[in-house]
């Protein structure tokens, strides 16, 4: 266990501080200075995963290439650090439960009365130190949801604390993130908060090694002194953290504030020469320095939470970044397009983006967004069901098929040409039972995809149950809209774009979780030059 060195990042005050964010940026930092690194995040939610959850309740549901459905937070996770990570890095209350009452029942605890201590503690330390034991990291990064003092928190904070004691002294650290507000009225920047946080924490026996304060407001020498002092902390252990411009702005931000050499001095590691930032600051010179700028409609259901769309934001970052272009989103919601008043909210877009979902509201207005960006010739990405609406728009619009829908909004359709999978024909159980995961895709030759990828094999990440309806497959490159990418086993469609349009490309899959910042989705690279290229001829 002591192999690898343990940080533990605790939240009080509340929730949404960044703790994935600050995780992500201590990561990044330890790995620029040559240390291998990975980040698991422990929720403390009872779902098993959040797979079922709709996305106004928990943002994105990130997916692996394990196809494992975990925390939106893993996706910074492997954008910072430019990693894949899998199931062992996002456990939830429900997951240990569940593991615990599976080990019960198989008769594992030999007649005992099975208890939150040892055995759902224990279940959560099996987790802890599963990455460690893999002997492939120097350091493992466990972020804790939740705010210290819930109850369903309680568990895993019981478990850091046993975990620190396992591993002994210089082998772990806690990090805790806080809120120091400012009060307008006041005219001040109040500690309160901050240390009624650390004294929840103190009385589960738990005392923080480096307090990171989120604040609006610079930290003045004498806030630090009073947070140190009365939280028991070491003034330099104290950090500032104050709202950033850009998420992409905190690694450095953190390294101004020398987290990264608090962090390996309380650790016993070697303090390695400075780490070598320079390509993430060649990507942030690049992102707020753009030659030009374009407009991207983004035509979702769940528009007023953009936390569902994060991966796909995100990625449009990146390319924007890469084309050296400000990527202004305008979130489009698809129900506001069902009766057709489409030209009025993306006459004025340079691109157009249909985002993924599920179910029947919205799908029309999708269909519709999907009719004006091939008529119009704008630059046009579906993603999954966005993929879906594209092939039942050509279905109806040019095949002239009546009727043609999708099998999950219509099962009366006369022509399905989206169906339910086989393999799911069967299945009752909706959680963790679609197609999850990395799949391979083999590009056609000659084709947009071809020039996009510059590779014949690829492998994207999933998660759907229908696909595109391969009785009519001979129709649509008749009529021009080409499978350019297809599964080499299943022969899933994976990949369609029409001949005559400048870019027009669905994907089953979902690119969008496979963008980092040191390695932006191609995909979404050349979407964002196609809309650039459209803008230039706009003027």
């Amino acid at each position: 266990m002591a192999s690898a060195k343990y940080i533990f990042v605790t939240g009080g005050v509340t929730s949404s501080l960044g703790k994935g964010i600050i995780s992500s940026s201590l990561g990044k930092l330890l790995q620029a200075r040559g240390y291998k690194v990975t980040i698991q995040k422990f929720d403390p939610y009872i779902n098993i995963d959040p797979g079922t959850m709709n996305p106004y309740e928990h943002g994105e549901c990130y997916v692996t290439d394990d196809g494992a459905e975990t925390d939106l937070d893993l996706g910074h996770y492997e954008r910072f650090l430019n990693i894949s990570t899998s199931q062992a890095n996002n456990v939830t209350t429900g997951r240990i439960y569940h593991n615990v009452i599976s080990k019960e029942r198989k008769g594992e605890y030999l007649g005992k009365t099975v208890q939150v201590i040892p055995h759902i503690t224990d279940e959560i330390k099996r987790n802890i130190y599963s990455l460690a034991e893999t002997g492939e990291y120097d350091i493992v990064i466990t972020e804790i949801g939740g705010c210290v003092g819930d109850i369903e928190s309680l568990p895993f904070i019981e478990a850091v604390r046993q975990a620190r004691w396992d591993v002994g002294p210089h082998n772990s650290l806690v990090i805790h993130l806080t809120l120091v507000p400012y009060l307008k009225a006041a005219k001040e920047l109040k500690t309160k908060p901050t240390q009624h946080s650390v004294k929840t924490l103190l009385e589960s026996g738990i005392q923080p090694d480096i307090l990171v304060c989120r604040t609006e407001h610079p930290l003045p020498p004498e806030i630090r002194r009073k947070v140190a002092l009365f939280c028991n902390v070491d003034l330099k252990a104290v950090i500032e953290s104050r709202d950033a411009e850009s998420i992409y702005d905190v690694p450095l931000l953190m390294r101004k504030e020398r987290l990264d050499e608090i962090v390996l001095s309380k650790l016993d590691l070697p303090n390695t020469p400075e780490p070598d930032i320079s390509s993430w600051k060649h990507f942030l010179g690049k992102l707020k320095n753009p030659t030009g700028e374009v407009n991207i409609g983004l035509v979702g259901k769940y528009v007023e939470l953009p936390d569902a769309y994060k991966s796909i934001v995100e990625a449009l970052i990146h390319a924007g970044a890469m084309n050296e272009c400000r990527v202004n989103i305008h979130w489009v919601k698809a129900e506001s397009l069902d009766d057709g008043e489409v030209e009025e909210h993306l006459q004025n877009m340079d691109a157009v983006l249909v985002a993924p979902g599920f179910g029947e509201r919205g799908v029309e207005g999708k269909i519709n967004a999907v009719t004006y960006a091939r008529e119009n010739k704008i630059p046009f990405l579906g993603i999954c069901l966005g993929m879906q609406c594209a092939v039942v728009e050509f279905a109806r619009n040019v095949l002239k098929l009546e009727g043609a829908a999708s099998a999950e909004v219509s099962q009366e359709t006369p022509h399905p040409v989206i169906a339910l999978m086989d393999d799911q024909k069967n299945i009752t159980m909706m959680g963790g039972t679609m197609r999850l995961g990395a799949y391979p895709c083999k590009i056609r030759k000659n084709s947009l995809a071809a020039k996009i990828y510059h590779k014949p094999e690829i492998k994207e990440r999933h998660r759907h149950r229908y696909e595109f309806n391969n009785n009519y497959l001979e129709q649509y490159e008749q009529a021009g809209m080409l499978p350019s990418g297809i599964n080499p086993d299943s022969g899933l469609v994976e990949v369609v774009e029409l001949k005559d349009h400048p870019f027009f490309v669905g994907s089953q899959f979902h690119p969008e979780l496979k963008s980092t910042v040191e390695d932006p989705h191609p995909l979404f690279v050349s979407f964002v030059g196609a809309a650039i290229e459209k803008k230039k001829g706009k003027n």
